[in-house]
C-alpha cells in the first residue's frame, strides 16, 4: 500500500478483489444507520463504494461531504443489498480504520444529488459543490474525452495544433470586444480575440498547410441557452489550397466519428445534406434547420395572387401541412393561435381536410372549386390534414413560418429525439441591408471570397452576390460557420468598398492580413465547430452552462469568483484610467 490515502478508487473494486485489504479516499455521499450498523457511500471522481461500520464510535464525528480515507477488508454484499446500478454494487468495504482528511464545516446550501434542480444563481455561487453532482461531473469528464478525441482525429488528418495570441488588436467582427488597457502604452488597448480569424489566415500565408486548435474565443454579447456570455471554445481549423468541399470532407469525418463514438443515437452519415440559404429560409424558416422535424414550408404566394382574400393581398404567403391534425381538439388550435400572436402574428389561419376531401375553414369560402382542387393537388393534401397559413411582410414571413413549423413539430410530437441530423447551409448572401443604417453591410465573415470573385463584385447587384460561406447545423443548432477566404488584396479592397470601407480603413483595421496578402497568399478555407455546443448536444442539455466547468450566469457575472469586480485606484493609475 504505497499511497497513504488509497489503493483503489471508488469505482474500481469488483468481486475479484474480495478478501483483500484495501484503502479508499473520497467524500461522504450519504450516511445510513441500520440498527447499529452504519452504511456510508463514499464518492470520488470515479464512482461510489459502500462502506460498512460496526462500531458507531468510528463514525460519530463524521458528516456528509467530509473527506475521509478508510481501510478495511473488501467483502461480498448480501444478495438483498446488491445494487447493480453502480459498478461496485456487488461489494462493500468493512472498515476498521478511518482518517478524516477534510471536514465540511458549514451547512450545505443544497443537496449535492439534487443540485440540478436548485436555483442557478446558488449553484454558480457554490459551483465547486455543484460539480460534485454525478451528472454534472460526468458532463465535464465527457467534455475532456471529446476534446482528446477531436485532437486525435485532427492529427490523423494531418493537422497540427498551433496556439494563437490572446492579447491582440480590436477588429470589427460583429460582436463587442473585451478590451484590456495597456500599462506601457498610455491610452492604448488590447482586445481579447473574438476568434483566431486573422491569425489562422496568416498561418496559411506563412506556409503552414493544415492548422487547428481548441481555441478560446471572447465576445461581449448577451447569453442564450446555447451561448455563453464572455467566453467559449471552438475546434478552429484552416486548410491551404482547399475548396469548400475539402472543408466539408474534414468536418463530416470528424463530426460523424465524434457523435458516433460518444452517443448511441443514429447519426446522419456523410455526405451531409447541402441546403442553399435561400431554400433553407423558404422551406424551414431559418438558416438553422432541424431536419428531425418532417414539416416543410410551402410558398403559396403565387397561388393566392388571384384570390380575393384581403389579409393575404400583396403579401407573401407560406403554408405548412400537418398530417393527422384535423381531428385534434379545439384547444390545440387555440393554443397554436395563442403561440402565433405571442410571436407577433395577427392570427393563424388554417384549412382542415375532412371526410371525402372536403375543405373546411373560414378561408375556404374565398376559394373557387377549381382553386380548392389546385390546392389539394399542389400540396398532396389527404383526409385529416390541416394546412396552416402564415402571411406577413417579406422580412418577417419566413422567420414567423419557421417558428410555427417548430412549434407544430413539438406539439404534434414529430421531432425524433433519437437522431442527430446534420446539414450544411451554403450559398449565403455576401451582403445585406443594415436595419440600423439602411446601408449595405457584410452579412457574415467579411473575409469570405465572393462567388464569381471580382467579376461578381463589379457587375452584379451586391444583394445578389453569394459568398463561399457555409454553416454546419445539427438538430437546429448552428455548430459552426466557415468560409473559403478572400486571399487576393484587389478583391478584398473591392468587397470592402461595397460595404462602405475605404482602402485606408482596410490598411488600418486589418493591416497585418491585408499586408500579408501582398506577399503571395494561397487559396485557403476553414471553419470552427463550437465545442460547447457539441457537448451540449451529446449530453442532451438545454443550457450550455451544464457543460462548462465554471460558467458565468446569464448576466455575464462569475458568481463564484465575484467577477466583474472593482479594482484599486493604484491598478487604475497604472493603466492610465480614471473612472468618471
Amino acid at each position: 500500500m504505497s499511497n497513504i490515502y488509497r489503493t483503489h478508487n471508488c469505482g474500481e473494486l469488483r468481486k475479484e478483489h474480495i478478501n483483500r485489504r484495501v484503502r479508499l479516499a473520497g467524500w461522504i455521499d450519504s450516511i445510513r444507520d441500520h440498527g447499529g450498523v452504519i452504511f456510508i457511500d463514499l464518492r470520488d471522481h470515479y464512482g461510489k463504494t459502500q462502506l460498512v461500520f460496526n462500531d458507531q464510535e468510528q463514525v460519530k464525528s463524521l458528516g456528509r461531504e467530509y473527506v475521509i480515507s478508510v481501510e478495511g477488508i473488501l467483502c461480498e454484499r448480501d444478495p438483498e443489498t446488491v445494487n447493480l446500478k453502480i459498478s461496485t454494487g456487488e461489494v462493500e468495504v468493512r472498515v476498521d480504520r478511518v482518517t478524516v482528511l477534510g471536514q465540511s464545516l458549514r451547512q450545505l446550501p443544497f443537496e449535492i444529488d439534487s443540485s440540478l434542480q436548485t436555483r442557478e444563481e446558488l449553484r454558480l455561487k457554490y459551483r465547486f459543490l455543484d460539480l460534485r453532482n454525478t451528472k454534472l461531473h460526468e458532463n465535464i469528464v465527457l467534455r475532456s474525452r471529446v476534446i482528446s478525441f477531436l485532437r486525435k482525429k485532427m492529427e490523423e488528418l494531418g493537422f497540427i495544433e498551433i496556439q494563437t495570441p490572446i492579447l491582440t488588436a480590436s477588429s470589427p467582427e460583429g460582436a463587442r470586444d473585451y478590451i484590456v488597457p495597456s500599462r506601457k502604452h498610455k491610452g492604448m488597448f488590447y482586445a481579447l480575440p473574438q476568434a483566431p480569424q486573422q491569425f489562422k489566415q496568416l498561418l496559411m500565408v506563412s506556409g503552414f498547410d493544415r492548422y487547428y486548435q481548441i481555441a478560446p474565443c471572447f465576445r461581449d454579447e448577451d447569453a442564450r441557452a446555447d451561448r455563453s456570455p464572455g467566453e467559449f471554445y471552438q475546434l478552429d481549423f484552416e486548410m491551404a489550397f482547399a475548396t469548400q468541399e475539402d472543408v466539408f470532407e474534414v468536418a463530416e469525418k470528424v463530426l460523424y466519428e465524434t457523435f458516433t463514438a460518444f452517443s448511441d443515437k443514429y447519426v446522419s452519415p456523410p455526405p451531409f445534406r447541402r441546403i442553399p440559404y435561400a431554400e433553407s429560409m423558404l422551406r424551414y424558416g431559418t438558416d438553422k434547420p432541424d431536419l428531425r422535424n418532417p414539416l416543410v414550408i410551402e410558398d403559396l404566394s403565387g397561388f393566392f395572387k388571384d384570390v380575393d382574400f384581403m389579409p393575404f393581398k400583396g403579401r407573401p404567403v407560406r403554408g405548412i401541412v400537418a398530417s393527422d391534425c384535423a381531428a385534434r381538439p379545439r384547444s390545440f388550435f387555440d393554443k397554436m393561435l395563442e403561440f402565433a400572436t405571442g410571436i407577433g402574428m395577427k392570427g393563424l389561419g388554417y384549412i382542415s381536410v375532412g371526410d371525402g376531401m372536403e375543405l373546411k375553414g373560414p378561408i375556404v369560402k374565398y376559394l373557387s372549386e377549381e382553386k380548392q382542387k389546385e390546392l389539394i393537388g399542389r400540396l398532396s393534401l389527404k383526409e385529416n390534414d390541416t394546412l396552416f397559413f402564415i402571411s406577413d411582410a417579406p422580412k418577417l414571413v419566413d422567420k414567423l413560418a419557421g417558428q410555427i413549423r417548430t412549434e407544430l413539430g413539438k406539439r404534434l410530437e414529430l421531432i425524433d429525439e433519437s437522431r442527430y441530423e446534420f446539414c450544411f447551409v451554403v450559398d449565403f448572401p455576401m451582403y445585406g441591408i443594415s436595419e440600423e443604417t439602411g446601408r449595405i453591410e457584410f452579412t457574415h465573415n467579411p473575409f469570405s471570397m465572393p462567388q464569381g470573385e471580382m467579376e461578381a463584385l463589379e457587375t452584379m447587384n451586391p444583394l445578389d452576390i453569394k459568398a463561399w460561406q457555409y454553416d454546419i447545423v445539427c438538430n437546429g443548432v448552428e455548430l459552426s460557420s466557415g468560409a473559403v477566404r478572400n486571399h487576393k488584396p484587389e478583391i478584398m479592397e473591392k468587397a470592402f468598398e461595397i460595404a462602405g470601407y475605404t482602402k485606408k480603413d482596410i490598411e488600418t483595421k486589418f493591416s497585418a492580413l491585408y499586408n500579408a496578402f501582398h506577399y503571395g497568399a494561397p487559396p485557403h478555407a476553414g471553419m470552427a465547430p463550437g465545442l460547447d455546443r457539441i457537448i451540449m448536444l451529446l449530453t442532451g442539455q438545454e443550457s450550455i452552462r451544464e457543460v462548462v466547468a465554471f460558467p458565468m450566469n446569464s448576466n455575464a457575472q462569475d458568481l463564484l469568483m465575484g467577477a466583474p469586480c472593482p479594482v484599486t485606484e493604484q491598478q487604475l493609475r497604472e493603466v492610465h484610467i480614471k473612472l468618471r
